[in-house]
Parts: C-alpha cells; structure tokens; sequence
C-alpha cells in the first residue's frame, strides 16, 4: 500500500476544515406547515416569521435564532388574530425540540432543522360590539357589528375611529381606555367591549417656536397661523403645517401638541429646518423637429427673511429645428407667503421673450402680479393683472400690441404623482379678459386641460387620457394677440405632426393660429420592469377660424415610446409619425423627462 506523503495529509486536513465549515455555515433546513387553504395568510404568516429571515442568514448563530423564535410565538399568533382566528396553536421546533421548553443555558451547538407547525383553528365572527363613549355622529367600520368576521384590525380601527372622532370634536388627548374582549370558543364568537377616554374639551394656546431658522419668528408665526382660542382641529394642525411646507423654505417642520393647562388650552409646539437658501437647476427637451429646448433656473427661498421665494428662470429654445429660429424667453417671480390670509400668496413678476416660430415672430414685455389662493389640498385659485407689451410680425404684417390682461385661473389636482401619474385627475381652467390700449382690440381668451389617469393589472398598466378646449371670444381673428390663438402640432399637442403646423389660412401658403381648439391625448403605458416601461399613443387636434368650431381642420399622430425610471421622473423617449391630416410626414422623436402629460 502507498502512503499518503506530508503534502497529501496537510491537503486532506485542509478538505476536512472546509467541510466542517462549510456545514457550519450551512443555513438550517426550515419548515412552515399551516393548516389552512389561505394563501394570504399563509403568505402573512411567513412574511412575519422572525425566526424565517433569521435562520436564512448564515451568520446567526443558534442564540440569535432561538431568539427570533421565542418571539415568533407572539408575532405569529397575532397575525392568526388579524384574520380572526383565536384558538390558534403554533408550535415552533428546532433539532426536533419545542423551542418553549428550551433552557437558554444548554442551547444547541448547532441548529440543523426548523419546523413550524400552526393549527388556525376555527375562524371567529363578531358577537356584541360596542365603542362607547361616541361623540354625536362617529362611524365606525360597518365590519365591527356582529356577524362579519372578527379581525383584530377591525377591532383596532374600530378604536382608532373613536379616538379620531373625539379629536375631531375638540378632545385633543382623546384615547383608547379598557378593552374588555371575549372568546367563545365553542361557538366561534368574539364579543368586543372598547372604552374610550375623551380627555377634555381643548381650546388652542400659543404657538411656540424652537429651534434656530433663518427665518423670521414673526413670519412664521404668520405662515402658521394657529388659530389662538378656538376649538382644537387636527385638520387646524394639518393646515398649519402644510402652509409652513408650501414656502419650499423648509426641509423639515415638526408640530406637537403640548398638555392642557387649567384653563383649557393647550400650547402647540413648532420646530423648523430650513434648507439651504439658494438653488439652481438645469433641464433640456431634443424634440427632431422643434430642436433643443434648455431651461435654467435660480430661485432664493428666503431672499427677505419672511420666507419669500424669488425665482428666475430662462430659456434657449429651438435650437436646431428645421423652420424656426431661436426663442429666448427670461421670467422672473417674487412670492410673499401669507398676505391678507395665511392661504394666499401674493406674487408680482416680469417675462421677456423673443420668439421665432413658423407662424409669427414677437418680441414681448410683460410685468404684473397677483394672488393665489390655496383653498385646500391640490385645489388652488389665481387671479392676476398685468400690463403686455408686443411687437410681432406674422401674415398680416408687422403690428404692435399693447393691453391689460387679467388672467384668472382654477385647478384641481387630484393625481398621486405629477410626474408621473397612474391614478386621479387634473383640471386646469384659465380664463384671460384683455383690455386693448391704443389700437389693439379688447377680447378674452378661454382655455381648459383635463387629464385623468386610471391603473389596472395590479398597476402595471396605466391608461392616460387629456383633453384641452380653447376659445377667443369678442374679437376678430386679425385683431388678436397672436400669442392668445391657437395652433396644434408638436409635442404639447400631436406628436408626430409638426411643431404649430396646422392653423388657419388666411391666404394661400400664409397660415396664422385660431381662434378654437379642441385637442385629444391618449396613453396607455406599461411596466416591463421596476425601472424600463413603455407607451403607445395616439394624439388629435382641431383648430378653427371661429370662437367655436366652425371651419377648420383636424389631423392625428400615434406612436410609441420608452420610458426609464430616474427617481426624479421618468426619461421620455417617444416616436410618432403622422396619421391623418396634411401638415406633415414623416417621423418625429421626443426626449425629455416626465410624462408627455
């Protein structure tokens, strides 16, 4: 027989090593045996396991996972109780031993085998339910009566509607008191019997501000705007702190309740993080037709110490597009937080543009301010006065404009994302009186965008729908501003048509905007994975020589497109070609980012 050399040896102990290693990292076989048909809860009760995710990791040792078993016990057992069932047994064993009788002092060197047993038992329905006591006209969930099934989450919901009532009533320190909850095992009932403790009638006290900001005690006091003396609201203290966020000016506004005093009220406490104060941002748009758009902005959150919010911004557009010139356009706002009431912002601000589109050529001064109403959330208002200067050139020759405009404006907005929506709805209302000086004409304009957006496919589909109407009313075509009419194409309006390609002609080969426009946008988008989706559309639009219908044309354009999740919005690449209509041909490619609407 040959012997094994020294190098042999030192190679086989080093096998054996890796071997014993090998083994003691192995993760233990794990086991979870539920006697039930419910997926869900089964699901649940293996997404709450402790000792499941515990036993995955290699590096737990047996202490760790005899630990997350013994409170497993607990945890599993309260999910049996979220779907209702109460005489549940859940045993637990590792190495073949029930993890309860284990003495903590002789635990197992190692731990080979996990097995979890769970017998739900019967599912329990309501017997007597009862909340009291209950401010006038409390709703609670309709399961908490007798009959439905006995989740324990109806329970806590059931008492959370009950404290939030009170609260709602003016008991600030509204809570939840005994519970006296009972199982008949037999029969499969749970009678339910919740105290609450309404706590005092409660009138707000005074605001109190902590911490350092740059900003001025005086003006947040103001932006606050806490209601002194009257009844507590948690809607009050919603309020007061969404104001506080819409000034940008903050990255964090904390709010707490204080204690009652003797004489009823309660002091509330204000803590405020102010972001930097200055910020600039850039972004840019590649459309094949209409070229490049870049955007630049510089905004200062905080430019007087009262939170007010300067915002400049400008714009290089068209660059590259095949039969426009070059627009510049440069704004800029000032926005006081908090004039006359604590929901209005009173704003006053400059536009300068230069535009060279293919239907006219302007150059443009405006200067005016106004007022926005915040009404309640995703609700806003805004009227306006402003003062409009123009020098244009289109197909009626070279013409001067100048009038007073007061542009008002409603939108509700109940979308989930802006960006990137995939449910709700948009609603955009503009209406613009102008009042003509020297020789340009008087008139209004009117314009609306509604867009809705609806999930399906446990939201890997989105349909997207939008829908814009446009009028010019009280003056003839000839006579209107030509930044108020109306053209369609582009990819505001049809893709895949060209930018401002349909109008209205006046003459042969001299096209000018409308006075009428209707316009359809259609989506349906898809995910292909957390991050890639995809789009397919279909656009249409209208536009008339007349303040409502009347002669006019139509054309549409479709396509397809890719959409990439940043995290600040999705990237937007879309193709589109013509479909219907005229005014253009061949394919047309978007870039930017967000949606298209």
């Amino acid at each position: 027989m040959r012997r094994s050399g020294p190098l042999t040896c030192v190679l086989l102990a080093m096998l054996a090593v890796c071997l014993m290693v090998t083994q003691a990292l192995a993760a233990p076989d794990i086991s979870l045996q539920v006697q039930t048909e419910n997926d869900d809860l089964k699901d649940d009760l293996r997404a709450n396991s402790l000792v499941v995710e515990a036993a995955a990791d290699p590096e737990n040792d047996a202490r760790n996972i005899v630990s997350a078993a013994l409170a497993d016990y607990r945890r599993l057992v309260e999910t049996l109780y979220a779907y209702g069932h109460y005489s549940g047994v859940v045993s637990i064993k590792v190495n073949g031993q029930e993890v309860a009788s284990l003495s903590l002092l002789s635990l197992p060197s190692q731990i080979d085998r996990i097995l979890i047993t769970i017998d739900p038992g019967p599912a329990f329905r309501f017997g007597r339910t009862e909340v009291a006591p209950l401010p006038p006209g409390t709703v609670l969930p309709a399961e908490f009566a007798p009959n439905p099934p006995a989740l324990a989450t109806v329970i806590r919901a059931a008492s959370q509607s009950a404290v939030v009532a009170w609260r709602d009533a003016g008991h600030a320190k509204a809570e939840q008191g005994a519970q006296r909850i009972v199982a008949n095992h037999r029969a499969a009932r749970l009678d339910a019997e919740l105290t609450i403790l309404p706590g005092p009638s409660v009138r707000f006290g005074d605001l109190i501000i902590k911490g350092e900001s740059a900003v001025r005690r005086s003006a947040l006091a103001r932006i606050a705007d806490l209601p002194k003396g009257e009844v507590f609201s948690p809607s009050e203290m919603n309020d007061l702190a969404t104001r506080l966020r819409r000034t940008g000016t903050f990255s964090s506004v904390s709010i707490k309740e204080g204690a009652v005093k003797p004489d009823g009220t309660m002091d509330v406490e204000l803590t405020v993080v102010d972001r930097k104060p200055r910020r600039f941002g850039v972004g840019a748009e590649l459309s094949s037709f209409e070229g490049l758009d870049l955007t630049a902005f510089w905004m200062h959150r905080n430019l007087l110490g009262g939170a007010e919010r300067l915002r400049i911004e400008g714009e290089i557009a068209q660059i590259g597009a095949q039969d426009n010139g070059i627009d510049y356009e440069l704004t800029t706002r000032l926005d006081f937080p908090s004039v006359i009431r604590s929901d209005t912002n009173l704003f006053v601000g400059a536009r300068l543009e230069s535009r060279d589109d293919p239907q006219f050529q302007s150059d443009l001064i405006e200067l005016g301010g106004g007022i926005t109403w915040f009404a309640r959330e995703g609700l806003e208002a805004e009227a306006s006065f402003g003062f409009h200067r123009s020098k244009t050139t289109d197909a009626l020759g070279d013409r001067d404009f100048r009038f007073l405009a007061l542009p008002l404006m409603v939108s509700w907005d109940r979308r989930d994302v802006p960006l990137d929506a995939t449910r709700g709805t948009f609603l955009r209302v503009e209406l613009t009186p102008f009042l003509g000086l020297s020789d340009t004409a008087s008139g209004a304009r009117i314009y609306a965008d509604a867009r809705g957006y609806r999930s399906f496919g446990d939201g890997r589909f989105v349909l997207a729908g939008r829908l814009q109407l446009g009028s010019v009313l009280e003056v003839s075509i000839n006579e209107t501003f030509p930044d108020y009419l109306f053209y369609s194409g582009g990819g505001g309006t049809v893709r895949g048509q060209p930018y401002q390609s349909l109008g209205v002609e006046i003459a042969p080969g001299q096209t000018i905007g409308g006075r009428s426009y209707v316009g359809t946008m259609m989506e349906l988008r898809t995910k292909f994975t957390d991050t890639i989706g995809g789009v397919v559309f279909a656009d249409a639009g209208f536009v008339g020589a007349d303040t409502i219908g009347g002669d006019g044309e139509w054309h549409a354009g479709a396509g397809i497109g890719v959409r990439y999740n940043t995290g600040i919005g999705p990237l937007r690449v879309d193709i589109a070609a013509p479909v219907d209509g005229d005014t253009g041909e061949g394919v047309q490619l978007y870039i930017g980012i967000g949606q298209a609407f």
